[in-house]
């Protein structure tokens, strides 16, 4: 298993290695040490961990702005001198909360927890049962579309999915509820995975599906506003690419 230790303090990250080298419960394969919040950030922006051991108060800030920078679905084990996080941090895939100084039977209380979670969360099952759901009507479009809620999978028919949109690094799926996940792809790449009867790209940041749109507003030839519902959180203001109006129209007509 790969550990990912966010800690700033040395002595702190050698004593936490060393009763992590001494136990049999978690068999570690590799170690990465994250001594600040911005090597953090820079690191599960590409990379991933199998368990997090985490630090609340670091040299360059509270770790629990990571959770703002990128998403974390890793199980973490916090380790801090402050417990009036506690509650703060259970919003987060938080298996234990440990205030320092702990001991060595406080660590192995909290793999435990982890071992019994992780075997009883199990993504393979559904997995499965996503891969024999039915062919799409058009092969090899996509027609379900898994996300993350929590710690759990969910597949997302494309009925309904209202639309997915693009701000800054990450791409979203809202469905016609007016829930959104991110979803792991990109815009550029998953407008060629949907079905085209249903869902086109209507600008550089959003694909949107038929059934979401409820008004056309025509502000000029060139100018072309659309109304969606559930109407989006941010980029509130819908409009198709000039280059795209008349393929875009078109494929409302057929």
């Amino acid at each position: 298993m790969k550990i990912a230790i966010i800690e700033d303090e040395l002595l702190a990250v050698n004593y936490l290695r060393d009763l992590l080298d001494k136990q049999t419960i978690v068999p570690v394969t590799e170690t990465v040490i994250l001594r600040s919040k911005r090597q953090a950030i820079d690191f599960f922006e590409n990379h991933s961990a199998d368990l997090i051991f985490m630090d609340i108060h670091l040299g360059d800030g509270m770790s629990l702005e990571i959770f703002e920078q990128v998403e974390l679905f890793t199980p973490i084990i916090f380790i801090t001198a402050f417990d009036e996080y506690a509650i703060r941090v259970f919003r987060h895939f938080t298996i234990d909360y440990l205030l320092k100084p702990f001991e060595e039977n406080n660590l192995h209380q909290a793999l435990q927890k982890f071992i019994s979670i992780r075997s009883n969360f199990d993504p393979e099952p559904v997995l499965k049962s996503i891969s024999t759901l039915r062919q799409p009507e058009n092969p090899g479009k996509m027609n379900h579309f898994m996300v993350r809620e929590g710690n759990k999978l969910k597949s997302i028919d494309e009925h309904q999915t209202a639309y997915f949109f693009a701000s800054g690094k990450y791409l979203f799926l809202t469905t016609n509820d007016g829930k959104t996940y991110i979803y792991d792809d990109t815009i550029k790449d998953i407008i060629h995975k949907l079905n085209p009867d249903l869902f086109f790209k209507i600008n550089r940041k959003f694909i949107i599906n038929k059934n979401a749109i409820v008004e056309i507003i025509k502000h000029s030839s060139q100018k072309v506003e659309l109304k969606l519902s559930p109407a989006p959180e941010i980029n509130s203001d819908v409009f198709i690419s000039k280059r795209q109006i008349t393929e875009c129209l078109n494929w409302l007509k057929s």
